[in-house]
């Protein structure tokens, strides 16, 4: 406490205020910070320049960097990321996100007219349309009007906690607008991407030579779940709220008002909104947006139907699965007419050959398409589709779109038929179908393709994540034969680093920097390298698994199909395919050489003590002192605790620190034993 007050006095005596002085002019700077960014990003008519948005947040930064210890969560300056995690936490929804049913045409959408007319007994009933966003779910809460936890869906009971990726997305406030905000306020919507933004962070990755992401919505989600906050903070995420989950201290009559509510509060509402008298002007709501669906920013698939008053829906309640009272109308999926000058066929890692359609250029859902994949030759065949044709195309979701059909009657006898190769158009191997897949591989494995593939997947982020070895970088490195199996890439003799240096893009740092991330790699966690090494049907999630049954790789690789098919999401096409894996002599000799170059090929997780917290569910709440709140979860979970994030009747201990909330009103109601952060420093000292 003395150190405390001796720094605090020479903060003051550096900048002539007092601590309370400081404290109030960084509140005044986030929130008028705040209010432009609401005018911004909410209402999209912003009052100041760039310049003069600029200046405020410069002003902030500078005060926070010289009183580091007054910098809090939900300041505007925390929105550039930088903690990095190990995992996600699982947490239990406090209402579960659950699904809308969907329907596809108008006899349907009549059919959820009728029935809620016939549960609700009358049809004095009011709707609502709004678009239905291609995102990713989410569902942010605020306790006292400060951002506490934000969700995804998971299975819709229990989500993944991504709060600390979800503080950088510029567009969702740190805190509510209101002075006094209610105690409690789950906003639930979609995390997206632009299509500009979208269109713009694939050019940046392609002149990068890394992988284009095939669509928004997969990019937003993959975004979402980067481990580091500061390369979320770089990718363009956007959000839009439209339902609730947990409230308190305030109601909410209807739809309308909802989306008032959620304005008012600082948080996006969908740009689309019709009240509707009845069913036919719903109808009419949806060809309005379908019509216009092209002028939206992001990506929509559809339009959402609600009755808008919520004593209504209350009424009609929910099924297991999704609420009675509303409704998804998913629009068909963008069509277009172009023909097919070419066929291209692309190889991939494990040599599976692709037919791609080259096109004649054409408009499609807002963007010009000029490639559609065939999927494999099994389905040419069987459409009939030849080079030449006019074809119809779809775009459902993908950048790449897929040809539908040919028409045959536009045929002037000139289009030429695709025929499936018997040789590799790379390396003119023999290709052949493998136990009866209707795809057909590439049957060398030395194939300069699928080397190149094998080794872009390896370096990729969500593998062993070496930046700058993207894929213009590793085709550079293959073709040069310095590269050919993922042990090579750390054993670059001094001559091949030399000639790195000469080519056109390179040179001294950024060799150096390929240098310093390989050498980084190291040190990930072996799932990481698992997943990189290209197992047919092992992927980030089962190798996670693979790795905290079997805590390393050597005890992994001796595993039988038996002891495989025994681990929970493993089944016996997985466990052939890891059991083979092993028993390869290749693979072995690899393996045995990228152990040699100091790699992790152990998962170093602590084992948990035996202690007052062994076996006890947890729940953390209020602003700690002593510990870091990750830490104090790190260290109760090493200790045998389940820390989760809510209060219920299971929990055993709440962890109070000051200005704890509704969560120690709940624990206190519960009976709830509850901790103060002095008692808890006492009690983890004991063994």
């Amino acid at each position: 406490m003395v150190i405390g007050c001796t720094h605090l006095d020479q903060n003051e005596k550096s900048t002539g205020m007092t601590t309370e002085a400081i404290n109030i002019k960084l509140d005044s700077l986030r929130k008028t910070i705040e209010h432009h960014n609401y005018l911004y990003y909410v209402k999209s008519k912003p009052e100041i320049s760039d310049f003069e948005y600029d200046s405020l947040y410069k002003e902030l930064e500078e005060l926070e960097h010289q009183h580091p210890h007054l910098i809090v969560p939900h300041s505007p300056t925390q929105k550039v990321g930088g903690q990095v995690l190990s995992e996600f936490e699982n947490f239990p929804h406090s209402v579960p996100m659950l699904s809308l049913d969907n329907t596809y045409n108008e006899q349907e959408l009549t059919a959820f007219h009728n029935r809620v007319v016939k549960l609700l007994s009358h049809n004095e009933i009011t709707y609502t349309v709004e678009p239905k966003i291609d995102g990713v779910g989410i569902s942010i809460r605020y306790e006292e009007g400060i951002l506490r936890r934000a969700l995804t869906r998971g299975n819709g009971e229990v989500g993944d906690d991504v709060t600390v990726n979800v503080r950088t997305i510029k567009s969702i406030p740190s805190r509510l607008h209101p002075e006094n905000p209610p105690p409690i306020w789950e906003a639930r919507g979609e995390i997206f991407m632009s299509k500009k933004d979208f269109a713009k962070l694939n050019e940046d990755r392609e002149a990068n030579g890394e992988h284009r992401f095939a669509n928004p919505r997969n990019c937003s989600a993959g975004s979402l779940k980067l481990l580091n906050s500061a390369e979320v903070a770089k990718r363009p995420l956007d959000a839009v709220f439209y339902t609730i989950g947990e409230i308190s201290g305030t109601k909410i009559l209807s739809q309308k008002h909802l989306l008032d509510r959620l304005k008012q509060y600082g948080l996006k509402p969908p740009a689309f909104y019709r009240e509707c008298q009845s069913i036919d002007e719903v109808l009419a709501a949806i060809n309005e947006l379908e019509s216009i669906r092209d002028q939206f920013p992001y990506e929509l698939d559809g339009a959402v139907v609600k009755i808008n008053d919520f004593s209504h829906q209350r009424e009609l309640g929910f099924t297991a699965k999704s609420p009675r009272w509303a409704i998804a109308y998913k629009f068909e999926p963008e069509k277009a007419i172009t023909t097919i000058n070419a066929v291209t066929i692309q190889i991939g890692r494990t040599g599976t050959l692709t037919p791609v359609a080259e096109l004649e250029p054409v408009s499609l859902s807002g963007s010009t398409v000029s490639r559609a994949t065939l999927h494999n030759f099994e389905e040419v065949a069987r459409k009939d589709i030849r080079i030449g044709d006019r074809v119809e195309i779809e775009k459902a979701g993908e950048i790449i779109p897929a040809v539908l059909r040919s028409i045959k009657d536009s045929r002037d006898g000139s289009e030429e038929t695709i025929n499936q190769p018997l040789n590799c158009p790379v390396c003119q191997e023999p290709v052949a179908a493998i136990d009866d897949e209707v795809a057909v591989r590439c049957t060398n494995f030395n194939c300069s393709q699928q080397v190149k593939e094998r080794l872009i997947h390896f370096a990729s982020r969500g593998a062993m994540d070496i930046e700058t070895l993207g894929e213009a970088l590793v085709e550079l490195l293959v073709d040069h034969n310095f590269i050919n199996n993922p042990d090579d890439i750390y054993n670059f003799s001094i001559e091949q680093i030399e000639h790195l240096k000469n080519y056109e893009g390179l040179g001294d740092k950024s060799v150096e920097k390929l240098l310093l991330k390989i050498e980084e790699s190291k040190s990930n966690p072996p799932w990481r390298l698992l997943f990189g090494l290209g197992i047919r049907h092992v992927g980030a999630k089962s190798s996670k698994t693979l790795l905290k049954h079997f805590h390393n790789i050597p005890t992994l690789a001796l595993a039988s199909k038996e002891d495989l098919v025994e681990i929970r999401d493993i089944g016996p096409v997985v466990a052939d395919s890891i059991y083979e894996y092993f028993r390869n002599e290749k693979n072995i000799a690899i393996l045995e050489r990228l152990k040699k170059s100091g790699l992790n090929f152990s998962d170093d997780t602590k084992k948990i003590q035996n202690s007052l917290f062994t076996n006890k569910t947890c729940v953390i709440t209020g602003t700690l002192e002593t510990y870091k709140r990750d830490d104090l979860k790190n260290k109760l979970s090493d200790m045998g605790a389940n820390v989760t994030g809510s209060v219920s009747v299971k929990t055993d201990y709440l962890i109070v620190g000051k200005n704890a909330g509704s969560k120690l009103q709940k624990a206190e109601k519960l009976r709830v034993k509850i901790i103060h952060e002095s008692e808890l420093v006492e009690m983890i000292k004991c063994p």
